[in-house]
């Protein structure tokens, strides 16, 4: 059952930890009840520009931010070693690492767009990661594991959120960081996660599901990458 909208006006207040989004001047809560205190007023800013364009009904899913805020403090704060390693441990299967063999312009062409950012995480965080032919997993070395982590630590609980959406969405932890330090921007992140499944468009033509799943994705890797964007403003 939609929720109906039940406030007028929507602020932004300063408070000693952040800031917070008011609705009629009461503070909202994340959809765990718990007191949402937004660390950049950027990212507060958005938020409440989110719920004030609402109509008569509340659409949860036309707030992006507002949903990757309250998971940092519902479901990150409260297991953040757990949610390091579930990021981190997408470099044991990252994408980037796992090429065709053939045919060879598919092959060079994951090799452009994707070597250049393994060795860009190869240089920034000392860890490097191998590649292999086909989708036999291969073992990473356990210290590019260990720095791939570090790596992923370095962010704080709401930057893990944006994180965390990034790296599902990509496939791809490599990618998500690169997009975090801005290395490469959204829509390149797009580019070189769906590499497979444009070439293969290309070669066959796409189809209507695709699309709609490259839909998804792209305004996933957005959104997360907007949220990262705001944190730091």
């Amino acid at each position: 059952m939609a929720l109906k909208r039940f406030y007028r006006v929507c602020a932004v207040e300063s408070t000693d930890g952040g800031h917070a989004v008011t609705l009629d001047g009461r503070s909202i809560k994340t959809p765990g009840k718990a007191a949402l205190t937004l660390p950049s007023k950027s990212l507060a800013d958005v938020v409440a520009e989110e719920w004030d364009s609402q109509g008569d009904e509340i659409d949860a899913d036309s707030m992006p931010m507002m949903q990757l805020a309250s998971t940092a403090v519902d479901r990150v704060v409260p297991r953040r070693d757990t949610v390091i390693d579930d990021i981190a441990a997408y470099g044991r299967t990252d994408l980037l690492c796992y090429r065709a063999e053939h045919p060879a312009a598919l092959v060079e062409r994951q090799g452009t767009i994707w070597q250049p950012l393994l060795d860009w995480a190869a240089l920034r965080y000392d860890a490097p990661l191998l590649v292999t032919g086909g989708v036999i997993p291969v073992d990473q070395p356990a210290n590019s594991m260990a720095a791939v982590r570090s790596a992923v630590a370095e962010s704080d609980d709401f930057a893990l959120s944006g994180l965390y959406s990034l790296t599902v969405a990509c496939g791809s932890v490599v990618l998500a960081l690169a997009v975090r330090e801005n290395e490469i921007d959204p829509e390149a992140a797009v580019a070189a996660s769906q590499l497979d499944e444009t070439w293969q468009a290309e070669q066959w033509g796409s189809d209507p599901e695709a699309e709609a799943r490259l839909d998804r994705l792209r305004t996933d890797i957005h959104a997360a990458a907007r949220f990262l964007a705001l944190l730091r403003a």
